[in-house]
This record gives structure tokens, C-alpha cells and sequence, in this order.
């Protein structure tokens, strides 16, 4: 077999198999009153979700486009359609889904996954979720993993009023306004005070429809003093039309509580993925962010921690892969707003064949969060000579009792490190590889990719020979 003589994109084909629709119900495409009221219908909402979803309507007819970033023009919310019902109900045992869906997962890995780390699976399939399962000993300590919609109407009903989209509103930003008027499926997860979950629970969003958009809310709340690993997944088939991804995330971290997020996120290179994720960290409290974003045309992602109790702690980790045809704008933002908190965001992004990675960050120290520190460092790796990485850091500190500090890198390969590493014995091909594959090490082995073995191709850069 002749090897490689350049870095690949991702290998998307475990990725674009797709079946043909054979969706119970589906909203006509566009986004009015009528067609929010429906879907609130369909949703068996309570009286406060259905006035909210008009309420979001009401303010994202009223708010602007954003213009500071990637162009979305290609995307029109008319041609979108926003409820795609797969026809099943949702199981709690993997055989009973139908067998078009259960093929999608299991190609993807998830039952396999299930079986041999996780504590509990979600399972997402265009609007709704079509599996879910926790295991006995996990829901035994009282630990709630269920779906949006069984929450909103269950006898979690309350905590969920009590959340929904108040970290998060539909005030923040346009599609924020959207998800509020038009969310569907998603997760909600209790973790009591004091328990500790030893393994990863897990949900997996699949876009299988063309043209549609995908809604999903999770929600989840990490009690004081209780320990909790969440993954979620993404993925979609590649379609000649737009998709919309506008999910959002609302983490509440209570006190001396910890909670790790991991992404891994493949969407199709048809896909906007325009989500919102958001930390709230109680005192003495941890949420930790691994993230892993290579799909998708465009990007806007920047998850948010807020540290509103003393001693909180956040840190982010991140890896993007913009490939041809990609715009990718991901960061993270944090506000310290309590004395001795700290965050520290550590990202890495390769960009090639004209793609496309900008990395925005954003810390604000307010006057209340003394002796807080703070600390940024950003690298990006150009392949060749047509791609583009960017960094754009802001910082706003109110107090002069801190500790901030912004470390960036962009380049190329260094013609000196290939020179040493061939005065080593290696040839320059190799060395030139094993520059790459070392430069997103560091946080590649973050990933939870233990759990479905074939999402290695998401970072595993298939290299041989010469990069150009």
C-alpha cells in the first residue's frame, strides 16, 4: 500500500451513512408563531414552557444577527426545519429500538460503549431522545438521569422551572432566544449531595434529517459535595443543505462539588453549530471542561463558567481541527466573582487546506474576587500556506489583588525542531509527523475516547511522508 505523503482531514465515512427519513411527524420548515405553538403542542408542554417558547420567539424576532464573527448568510431559519419525531417512543432496553436507529448507534459505538464505561446512556436520534437507560446501582444512590421533557412534566418538575434557561436566557444572544422558542429532547441529570458516580454518564446527539435543526437542553445539577463525569457526543450525516445545531447547556456545580464536561464534537461540514454552554461554580466547587471540536462549517463555541463562590475552580481544555470549508471560532469565557477562585484555559488548534480557527477567550475579574488568579495559553499549528489561525483574548480585571496572565502561539512547523529530530536519525518525513502528532497531545489524551474506539479517527491524524 503506497503511504501517505500528507496530514488527512478527519475521516468522516463512520460518520456519513444516513437512512432515509422515516420520521413519525415533522414540522413545516420556518419559524412563526403557529409552528412554536405546535410544537409546544407536541411537546405536551406545561403552561409556563408554552408562554416561555413564545416569549423566546418574541426576542429573537427583535434581536440582531451577530457581526463580530463567522458569516452565517448561508443559514436561513426559514428553510430549517425545527421538530423532527423519529418514529418510536423512547426505550429503556436497546432492543426494542427500531432497527434503522439501532443501527445508527451501534455504528457509532454507543451500546458497546455502554457495556464496558458508563454509568448511563442517553441516546438523541433528530428531536428526540429514543433510549435511555442508567444503571441499577447508579440510580440506587439516587442519582437522576432522565430526559428533558420527562423531567418537565415528573416529579422534577419544580428544579427544572427553577433552572431552565437562568443561566442561559434568551436574552443572551439571538440563537439563545431560538433554543428558548423552539428546544426539544436533551438531558437532565440530579446528583444528590455527596454521592460520587465512579463512571461517566453519557448522551449522544445524532442529526439524521436534512435540513433540520437540533434543540437539545441538558441540564444538569451536581449537589454539594458529589462528584459527577458527564460526555456528550455529536454527530450528523453530510447533506448539500444547511443544518442547525443551537443545543444549550446549563451546569450548576454546588459547593465543594466537582463536575467534568467532555465534548467530542463531529457534526457534518453542512452543519452551524451555534451552541451555548454554561457553568455556575458554588464555593470550593470544580467544573472542568474537556472539549474536542472537529466538525462542522461553522462554529461558535465558547463555554462559560461563572465563579460565584470562594475558592471555586474552572478549567478548560480544548482541541479544534478546521479543515477545508471550515470556520471554526471556539474559546471559553470566564468570571471570577468571588475572592481566591482560579481558572486556567489551555487550547490547541491545527487548521489546514484553508481552514479556518479562531480562539477567543474572555476573563473578567470583578472587584469582589481578590487574590483570584487567572491564566490563558493558546497555540495554533498552520499546515500549509492558505490557512489562518487567530487569537483574540480579552481581559477585564476590577481588582489589583490578582494574578492574570495570557500566553499565544501561532505558527508553522519549525524548520529547526525537523532539522534536530533528523540529526536524530529520523527521517524529515517522520519528523515532520511526529511534530504534529505531538502538538495536540497534551490534550488529546483528555478526551474520554475509551468509551467508543472508533472516535480516535477525530484526532488521530493519519500522517505519513512530507505536510504541505
Amino acid at each position: 500500500m503506497k503511504e501517505k505523503t500528507y496530514v488527512e482531514d478527519i475521516d468522516r465515512n463512520i460518520y456519513d451513512f444516513k437512512y432515509d427519513d422515516k420520521d413519525a411527524y415533522k414540522l413545516k420548515a420556518g419559524l412563526t408563531p403557529e409552528i412554536v405553538e405546535q410544537l409546544s403542542k407536541e411537546k405536551h408542554d406545561p403552561a409556563w414552557m408554552q408562554n416561555f417558547r413564545l416569549e423566546s420567539l418574541q426576542i429573537y424576532n427583535n434581536m440582531q444577527v451577530p457581526d463580530w464573527g463567522p458569516s452565517i448568510e448561508g443559514l436561513d431559519i426559514d428553510n430549517i426545519v425545527t421538530y423532527v419525531r423519529p418514529n418510536t417512543k423512547m426505550k429503556g432496553s436497546w432492543d426494542e429500538v427500531p432497527e434503522d436507529i439501532k443501527d445508527t448507534f451501534e455504528r457509532l459505538g454507543i451500546p458497546q460503549a455502554e457495556r464496558k464505561s458508563l454509568a448511563g446512556v442517553g441516546a438523541q436520534y433528530d428531536s428526540e431522545l429514543v433510549y435511555h437507560n442508567v444503571r441499577q446501582e447508579v440510580a440506587d444512590m439516587g442519582v437522576v438521569y432522565t430526559d428533558m421533557e420527562s423531567a418537565l412534566t415528573g416529579e422534577y418538575a419544580d428544579m427544572v422551572q427553577k433552572h431552565f434557561m437562568k443561566l442561559v436566557t434568551p436574552h443572551d444572544h439571538k440563537f439563545a432566544a431560538l433554543h428558548g422558542a423552539v428546544w426539544s429532547g436533551g438531558s437532565f441529570v440530579y446528583v444528590p449531595p455527596g454521592v460520587k458516580v465512579e463512571i461517566p454518564l453519557q448522551s449522544y446527539f445524532r442529526l439524521n434529517a436534512a435540513g433540520a435543526g437540533q434543540f437539545e437542553h441538558t441540564l444538569i445539577i451536581v449537589d454539594e459535595g458529589a462528584d459527577l463525569h458527564f460526555i456528550e457526543g455529536c454527530s450528523a450525516p453530510k447533506y448539500n443543505v444547511a443544518n442547525l445545531h443551537a443545543g444549550c447547556v446549563e451546569l450548576f456545580v454546588g459547593k465543594n462539588a466537582k463536575l467534568r464536561y467532555s465534548t467530542i464534537e463531529n457534526w457534518s461540514k453542512n452543519m452551524y453549530n451555534l451552541n451555548t454552554k454554561r457553568a455556575r461554580v458554588e464555593e470550593g466547587g470544580t467544573i472542568e471542561w474537556v472539549s474536542g471540536s472537529f466538525g462542522s462549517h461553522v462554529s461558535y463555541l465558547y463555554p462559560m463558567s461563572v465563579l460565584k463562590g470562594k475558592g471555586a475552580r474552572m478549567e478548560f481544555t480544548g482541541v479544534t481541527f478546521a479543515g477545508k470549508g471550515q470556520n471554526l471560532d471556539t474559546g471559553a469565557k470566564v468570571v471570577h466573582a468571588a475572592p481566591d477562585t482560579s481558572s486556567y484555559i489551555n487550547t490547541k488548534s491545527i487548521s489546514k487546506d484553508g481552514g479556518i480557527s479562531t480562539f477567543r477567550s474572555s476573563v473578567v475579574v470583578t472587584k469582589e474576587a481578590e487574590n483570584s488568579k487567572a491564566a490563558v495559553s493558546c497555540q495554533s499549528l498552520m499546515l500549509d500556506s492558505i490557512s489562518r489561525s487567530d487569537t483574540i483574548p480579552a481581559m477585564d480585571i476590577r481588582t489589583k489583588k490578582v494574578n492574570v496572565g495570557h500566553e499565544a502561539q501561532i505558527g508553522s512547523i519549525s524548520d529547526e525542531a525537523v532539522f534536530y529530530l533528523m540529526s536524530r536519525g529520523m527521517s524529515e518525513e517522520d519528523a515532520r509527523a511526529c511534530i504534529v502528532s505531538g502538538f495536540a497531545d497534551n490534550v488529546s489524551k483528555e478526551l474520554p475516547l475509551e468509551y467508543a474506539l472508533e472516535m480516535n479517527n477525530l484526532i488521530r491524524l493519519e500522517m505519513k511522508g512530507s505536510i504541505g
